[in-house]
Order: C-alpha cells, then sequence, then structure tokens
C-alpha cells in the first residue's frame, strides 16, 4: 500500500490550480491521487472507458461499464450520472462519488476557488487539538486500513482513545465544524468528515500504522 504524501498531494493539486484549468482528483486503486485535467468538452467515468480520454475506474466493481459523463454545455461543467438525460451543475469542491471512489471537481477560474488546499489544510491543522487529532485518526482507521468501507462508530473511537462516548461526540461535532461538513445531514457527515480528513492531509497513513505499534 503507497504512503498517503499529503505534501506531494497538495502540490500537485496547487500546480494544477495554477494552470487554471478545471481538474477532477481521485484517489486509485492503491489510494494514490489521481489528477484529470478536463482540457476536452466531454469526460466519461467508467469501467471500461478509455484511459487516455476518460477516468477509467476498473477495479470497482459498483461503478458501471459507462457510469457518469463530465460534460461542459454553455461553458459551465455539469455532470451525467448513468446516462440520465439531465445535467447536473457543479461547482468548485464539489465531490461526485462513483461506487466507492470520490472524484472532486475543481474550477480555479470560479471566484469561490480562491483559496487552494495547501493554504486549507495548513488552517485547518493548526487548529486541531491532540485530542483531535487522536479522534480523526481513529474515525479514519478503518477507510485506511481498507477493513470496512465506513469510518469507526463513537463507541470505537472512544475505546481506541481511552475517552468517555460523550467527550468523543463533543470532538466530532467541533470537527465537522472545523472541516466545513457540519451543514450535512447526519447520515452523510461521518463518512464526509473522514474523507475530508485524509483527502486534505490531516490523517495519514503513518498515523494509523502508528496508533497499531
Amino acid at each position: 500500500m503507497a504512503t498517503h504524501d499529503s505534501g506531494a498531494d497538495v502540490k500537485a493539486r496547487l500546480e494544477a490550480e495554477r494552470a487554471g484549468l478545471p481538474f477532477v482528483y481521485y484517489r486509485d486503486r492503491e489510494r494514490r491521487q489521481r489528477i484529470v485535467v478536463l482540457d476536452a468538452d466531454r469526460c466519461e467515468i467508467g469501467r471500461t472507458v478509455d484511459g487516455e480520454r476518460g477516468i477509467r475506474l476498473d477495479w470497482d466493481e459498483q461503478v458501471s461499464r459507462a457510469h457518469a459523463v463530465l460534460e461542459q454545455v454553455g461553458g459551465v461543467w455539469t455532470i451525467v450520472d448513468d446516462g440520465l438525460s439531465r445535467n447536473v451543475r457543479l461547482a468548485d469542491r464539489d465531490v461526485v462519488t462513483c461506487g466507492s471512489v470520490r472524484l472532486t471537481f475543481r474550477d480555479p477560474a470560479s471566484a469561490d476557488a480562491r483559496e487552494t488546499a495547501a493554504a486549507l489544510a495548513m488552517y485547518r491543522a493548526v487548529r486541531l487539538s491532540a485530542t483531535q487529532r487522536e479522534v480523526l485518526v481513529a474515525l479514519c482507521r478503518p477507510l485506511l486500513e481498507r477493513t470496512r468501507a465506513s469510518p469507526a462508530t463513537n463507541k470505537e473511537i472512544a475505546h481506541e482513545i481511552r475517552r468517555e462516548v460523550d467527550t468523543v461526540k463533543t470532538h466530532l461535532r467541533r470537527l465537522a465544524t472545523t472541516l466545513g461538513v457540519d451543514d450535512l445531514p447526519q447520515n452523510r457527515k461521518r463518512a464526509e468528515l473522514a474523507w475530508r480528513a485524509i483527502d486534505d492531509g490531516l490523517v495519514h497513513d503513518a498515523d494509523v500504522r502508528r496508533g497499531r505499534s
């Protein structure tokens, strides 16, 4: 399993932002970051699409042969899912889920894209207490260890960091606010919090390995 190198990942996204073109980034089978620049008007996503002209996710059985299409319509990027006729408009930092793969859309030219991923990660990192970091690592552990597709429960986190469940809940609420997911529905908030912590480099594979040593 490849090590999650947040410094290199953030640098690559920053360079893509500076180029000024819309792009999508996601993690492949080995959890390595992949960046696809949207330099044409159409980009197919699926298990059997041409990897040179689209995004091929052939390792994920939940992804269909032609799963979705990213398409520029009237100067606006949209997504059409599984051949549906309705185009859904994409905004900067929107996340598209295809099977178990999360693809983040970036549009550096948009008005709300001025804050870089590097600056955002640094802003969040300095505001995490030691306990909050422990909570995040425990939350993300099942995802990074690939033991299951869902984050740890409050009870599991409390057991790992030896704190009360109510303490864990308090820290998770604060972390949801810090990472900007507090307005999501409850059934999506936990997973979004975990994946955002991983994608922003706040939790690394190395953190998980240290916790098991």
